[in-house]
């Protein structure tokens, strides 16, 4: 019966003469080799049954990674958040057990490719997003590699800064993966099946649908940290597809020079606080104090009322105002190269990211200083131009919030808190950067308390106005942030030394000439800024104030910022400055104005590049501009015509035409890349 049914049964066959080889292998080799055989044997059932679940090791380890960086966040997900991860982690399974399986092939030169595929993604994946979340407090993703598009500016700035903590981050992943393989290679041990070379071949493919899937990455981030970077790195690639322009440069790693010890000029002992808002127009806010008859509301100040910043009215109710005051650009990363370097924002890219800034000087002459901020250092790579401030206090976003949004960054309260716990910590005299960031699209707003209606959050031309009553209502929510600030500092043991500053990176456009928001134009929309000081009696000399009052109604300009705070630190006529004071074309609002100078106005620069061209000049009232359509100088009277609705042509601007023609090269709309980007087009940066 057994023979019969060995005869027709193949695998029992094969099991029978299985036996008896293996009985007559044990009588031909010996006891001890019989057993190694028999070992072998359990080896191989033990590869073909857990083989499978060693390919499942990978996500074990990303997962674990995960819960062991931000363990809280993850047991909070719920919902359609959790259906998300768990998408997540389907993706990356099938990524690493894919490439795993392949890599532990045997043989074949393919194995070689599927190992340093591996090992590189694995390494880059899980050592870059650990690294990231070091200092950032959230994992890489799209937005920040987008906002960040001079990819290998912020890569190889970011190693010559901070290249053994990369290292730290990256060695473990890599130890972990090239062990992972070599295991493979002993436990999974695939065949030759159909299976087996199918698998090999959905490697590549898995490889590359890694970069394409979408998933969860802002600021939930509820996928896997291995899926959100290749998400992230895989829109970068789509978008950086072609040739590099100058719309993608971005701040780089400064290289400032070492200063001399600076030694400030005797006078009142103060200390400065600058506090930089983000996109507030002039007539959003109120320069001059409520009820001194100045000016009409919209135009800064001096009505009756001050009903879009009414707490910063009260707070500061002596501060002398600047009714005129106005960016040199309408860009956040340009606006803060001018104030705090002077310099304007068509010096070259070198000069921009090798020119002391303020807080240089003030540690040069001994000063301390901070630079607080609610803007998320992820955002176009701002971290790289201000970590190495030679600053005591510094804060961004993430360091505030885990979860700030990278366009609003964390909360302006958030912020205002952490510098009233800090500042009276700074040793005095200092110079202290307060720099909010919730006014910024797409604005933070409390519902609550929202004075300006009918507010909506919809773009659409026809609910323009609402939307600008959306825009109020985040800089009204945000006058609470700064106000608090102030007011603590003014009843603070170190009130009565400290010099308040305020002003805004830039404005805001609600289409006035067609445009949204900013980065657009250097029409006034974009440019009028809020600008004042509040000087405790007795910090301003008698002639430090006439000069201040003097400015008052006078165009004003952000290049006028550094030597400003330089002046209000003592050192403006310091002698070991002269080569660094001829570079700045600003005066210090402490002195009598030098008479108006041609400055420029531009969104294209060195330190930032511009999606839509736009550039032109100011002397005094008289403002030459175009946009990206314009074949033509556009000429404005600002103080006759603040809405620029009438073009007096080219001539009514004197020489600003020669001039601007010869920094340029011509109006926006008739060249293709602007005369002083010429040489940064030409060449690749090694920044």
């Amino acid at each position: 019966m057994l023979r019969f049914k060995a005869l027709n049964d193949p695998r029992a066959a094969d099991a029978d003469a299985g036996s008896r080889s293996s009985r007559g292998l044990a009588r031909d080799l010996g006891p001890d080799r019989a057993a190694a055989r028999a070992r072998l044997r359990v080896l191989a059932r033990v590869r073909r049954r857990y083989g499978r679940l060693f390919l499942a090791l990978p996500l074990l380890l990303v997962v674990l990674a995960d819960l062991h960086i931000r363990g809280d966040r993850l047991l909070d997900l719920s919902g359609k958040h959790v259906a998300s991860y768990l998408g997540a982690m389907v993706e990356s399974a099938a990524l690493w057990g894919l490439l795993l399986f392949a890599a532990s092939s045997r043989r074949g030169a393919s194995r070689w490719i599927a190992a340093l595929l591996f090992v590189t993604l694995a390494t880059l994946s899980l050592g870059g997003q650990l690294y990231f979340h070091r200092q950032y407090a959230t994992y890489l993703n799209l937005d920040a590699t987008l906002f960040g598009t001079s990819l290998s500016s912020s890569l190889f700035g970011q190693l010559r800064a901070d290249g053994e903590n990369f290292l730290h981050s990256v060695l473990p992943p890599l130890v972990l993966a090239i062990a992972l393989v070599w295991l493979g290679r002993r436990i999974v041990r695939p065949g030759r099946t159909a299976g087996a070379r199918a698998a090999r071949l959905a490697a590549p493919a898995a490889v590359v649908a890694a970069f394409v899937l979408p998933c969860s990455y802002r600021t939930v981030q509820a996928s896997t940290p291995d899926v959100i970077y290749f998400h992230a790195i895989g829109g970068l690639l789509k978008e950086l597809a072609g040739v590099q322009t100058t719309a993608q440069v971005r701040p780089g790693l400064r290289t400032p020079p070492a200063l001399p010890r600076l030694t400030p000029e005797p006078g009142p002992r103060r200390n400065v606080l600058f506090i930089l808002t983000e996109s507030v127009r002039a007539d959003a806010t109120c320069s001059a104090p409520a009820g001194d008859g100045a000016a009409p509301a919209d135009d800064g100040g001096g009505a009756a009322a001050c009903p879009g910043t009414p707490r910063i009215d009260a707070a500061a109710p002596g501060r002398l105002p600047l009714l005129q005051m106005r960016s040199n650009a309408s860009t956040t990363a340009i606006g803060l190269a001018v104030l705090w370097s002077g310099l304007q924002p068509i010096a070259t890219r070198e000069e921009l990211h090798t020119a002391p800034l303020v807080f240089d000087y003030a540690d040069a002459a001994g000063f301390d200083s901070a630079y607080w901020t609610s803007h998320h250092m992820m955002f176009a790579n701002s971290r790289l131009y201000v970590q190495d401030l030679p600053v005591s206090h510094q804060c961004g976003a993430t360091e505030l919030d885990p979860l700030a949004d990278i366009d609003l960054g964390a909360d302006d309260r958030l912020l205002s808190a952490h510098v009233r716990s800090e500042v009276l910590s700074l040793r005095e005299p200092f110079l202290a950067v307060a720099h909010f960031g919730n006014t910024h699209v797409p604005y933070l707003v409390d519902p609550e308390d929202a004075p300006f209606q009918p507010a909506l959050e919809s773009k659409a031309p026809d609910d323009n106005e609402a939307y600008r009553n959306f825009y109020r209502n985040a800089v009204y929510r945000q006058d609470a942030a700064i106000a608090d600030l102030i007011r603590f500092v003014r009843s603070s043991p170190v009130g009565e030394r400290t010099v308040i500053v305020f002003t805004s990176d830039h404005g805001e456009a609600f289409r006035e000439h067609g445009q949204l928001g900013h980065t657009g134009s250097i029409l006034e929309e974009e440019i009028r800024v809020p600008g004042w000081i509040d000087a405790p009696p007795g910090t301003l000399t008698a002639a430090e104030e006439a000069g201040l009052r003097a400015a008052r109604d006078e165009p004003v300009f952000h290049t006028d910022v550094a030597p400003t705070l330089l002046d209000l630190m003592g050192l403006w006529e310091e002698p070991a400055l002269a080569a660094y004071r001829a570079a700045m074309v600003g005066h210090s609002l402490l002195r009598p104005s030098p008479g108006p100078a041609a400055l420029a106005l531009t969104n294209c620069t060195g330190i930032w590049g511009c999606a839509f061209k736009n550039w032109g000049m100011m002397r005094g009232n008289m403002k030459l501009e175009s946009r990206a359509w314009d074949t033509a100088w556009h000429c404005y009277d600002v103080l006759a015509d603040p809405r620029e609705q009438h073009d007096l042509g080219p001539a009514a601007c004197g020489d600003l035409p020669r001039l601007a023609d010869a920094i340029y090269g011509g109006p926006a709309g008739s060249v293709d890349v602007p005369v002083h980007l010429r040489d940064l087009a030409a060449g690749p940066r090694r920044d």
